[in-house]
């Protein structure tokens, strides 16, 4: 393994200048806030716990002000960026401030929500660092985890609000269908919060940092199925689950013959269940199917 040497981090005046160059005007319709900070680019890439054996996949790497922090630390960095004129610079930029890393950047002009494992096949990701877009963050997490089994960890810096979803436990107000479903991939935590200072343009939302590490899938029924029931449950988040499942068992009766057989309250709420639970109603609608898609017996 080649020595790690610290990049040239991107500091304001320098975000601007790439910014006016590429005649890029951050727009809210791509999420684009971009970090200037090189402090909260060092911390990022500290508490991701990234190390010298992984390869990072990094979403929206935008100017490329972290795609330069992990660099330093990371065997290789995997760019995902939709924007043609960001990726087509961030090799240049990385050479200008990093030269030595540079042979270690591969930029992918793509969507994030439409990569696929082959798309990785010649270096498979395994850790997820980014600065995601606000208005995509949680499609993308989940897309990503469910696409790519190599990642095995990673940090996401996001909106405040889908921060502390994405970290919450069954039975609190913000637990909801994301906290949910990337608890069948994952453990999550809060790392805390980012100030909007450090972006340009400042948000008018804050930011929080999330760490994840993956977990053995909790059952052998395919997640699609697993979360069909908690998109169900969550529809009509106040209805007892018993009225809630109805559509998707098939009726109020066939949606109490699960539950019950899943040892679960009829009257319960999804925001009790953990996706543990969640399992148990999918894996006895599983037993109970009466051989026509979506229909369990009475």
């Amino acid at each position: 393994m080649q020595d790690q040497q610290p990049a040239r981090l991107l500091g304001p005046a320098e975000v601007r200048r790439l910014a006016e160059e590429l005649g890029v005007r951050p727009t809210k319709k791509l999420g684009q806030n971009f970090v200037h900070d090189p402090n909260t680019v060092r911390r990022i890439v500290a508490t991701s716990k990234v190390t010298a054996d992984d390869v990072v996949l990094e979403v929206g790497p935008g100017l490329g002000s972290l795609t330069l922090g992990l660099l330093s630390t990371a065997q290789a960095v995997t760019a995902v960026e939709v924007d043609a004129a960001l990726a087509s610079r961030l090799p240049r930029t990385v050479a200008e401030h990093a030269p030595g890393p540079a042979d270690r950047l591969r930029v992918v002009e793509a969507d994030a929500l439409s990569v696929r494992r082959g798309d990785f096949a010649d270096r498979a990701p395994t850790a997820l660092v980014a600065n995601l877009p606000y208005n995509v963050a949680v499609p993308v997490v989940l897309h990503l985890l469910a696409e790519l089994p190599t990642l095995r960890h990673g940090l996401v810096m996001v909106q405040a609000e889908v921060a502390d979803r994405l970290a919450a436990k069954p039975g609190g107000r913000t637990y909801g269908v994301p906290s949910a479903k990337v608890a069948w991939f994952a453990e999550v935590h809060r790392e805390g919060s980012v100030s909007r200072s450090v972006f340009w343009p400042v948000p008018n939302v804050d930011s929080g940092l999330v760490s994840f590490t993956r977990i053995e899938p909790p059952s052998v029924v395919a997640h699609e199925q697993v979360f069909a029931v908690i998109d169900a449950a969550f529809a009509q988040r106040r209805k007892m689950l018993r009225s809630a499942l109805s559509g998707w068992a098939g009726s109020a009766a066939r949606a109490e013959t699960v539950l019950r057989a899943a040892g679960i309250s009829p009257s319960a709420r999804g925001e009790q269940l953990a996706v543990a639970d969640f399992v148990r109603i999918a894996e006895a609608a599983r037993d109970t199917l009466d051989g026509s898609q979506g229909t369990v017996s009475p």
